[in-house]
C-alpha cells in the first residue's frame, strides 16, 4: 500500500442459481459482507436462473448503469449443462482479463488441489465496467476476493490495481 487515499468501488452482486434464494444464498452473502466490510459500496445484488440470456442481459444492463463500476456473479462457472455464466460473461465483454482465470485457478489449488481444473472462473470489461464471474461456492468467493479482488479494488495497492484504470476503461468508446 502507499499513501494513495482509499477509492470505494460501486459493485453489484449477481447470483446465478436454479435454487437459491436471497434467504440462502451463502455465496452472495460471502461476497455482500467483505465488499461492504472493505470499505466499498454494494449498489445492488440479484439472483438468476442458469439462463445464458438472463445472465447476459442482467450483465449488461448492470454494465450500462453508471452508478455500478464492478460485477461479480457467482455460480455457473461449472462443468455441468446448466453451467453457463461462463458463456454469458463472454457475450458481454470487450476485453477478457486473461490472467484472472489462471491466478483464481493457482490460489484453488492450493486449497483443493486438482479439483481446481473443473472451475472456469473469468473475468472481463464491458462498457467501462469490470466483470468477475466466480463459482457458486462461498470458499470460492472467498478466495476470489480475499486473495485478487480486495487487493485489485483497492486504490492504495501497489504496484498497480484496477481502480487506477477505471477513468479509462472506456476510452475506446468515447473516440468514435
Amino acid at each position: 500500500m502507499n499513501g494513495n487515499q482509499f477509492i470505494p468501488v460501486r459493485i453489484a452482486v449477481l447470483t446465478v442459481s436454479d435454487t437459491r434464494t436471497l434467504k440462502d444464498d451463502r455465496s452472495g452473502d460471502v461476497l455482500a459482507e467483505r465488499i461492504l466490510s472493505s470499505g466499498h459500496i454494494l449498489v445492488d445484488r440479484k439472483i438468476v436462473i442458469d439462463d445464458r440470456i438472463l445472465i447476459s442481459n442482467k450483465l449488461t444492463e448492470w454494465c450500462n448503469r453508471n452508478d455500478i463500476d464492478v460485477v461479480i456473479s457467482t455460480g455457473g462457472t461449472g462443468l455441468t449443462g446448466r453451467d453457463v455464466s461462463v458463456e454469458a460473461h463472454r457475450d458481454v465483454y470487450e476485453k477478457e482479463i486473461d490472467a484472472f482465470s489462471t491466478m483464481f485457478t493457482i490460489i484453488s489449488m492450493k486449497k483443493i488441489n486438482t479439483s481446481a481444473v473443473q472451475s472456469r472462473a473469468c473475468a472481463g470489461v464491458a462498457l467501462g465496467t469490470y466483470l468477475f464471474a466466480f463459482p457458486g461456492s462461498p470458499g470460492a468467493c472467498k478466495d476470489g476476493w480475499d486473495e485478487i479482488l480486495k487487493y485489485q479494488l483497492d486504490y492504495r495497492h501497489k504496484p498497480c490495481n484496477f481502480v487506477e484504470i477505471m477513468p479509462r476503461l472506456d476510452e475506446g468508446q468515447r473516440r468514435k
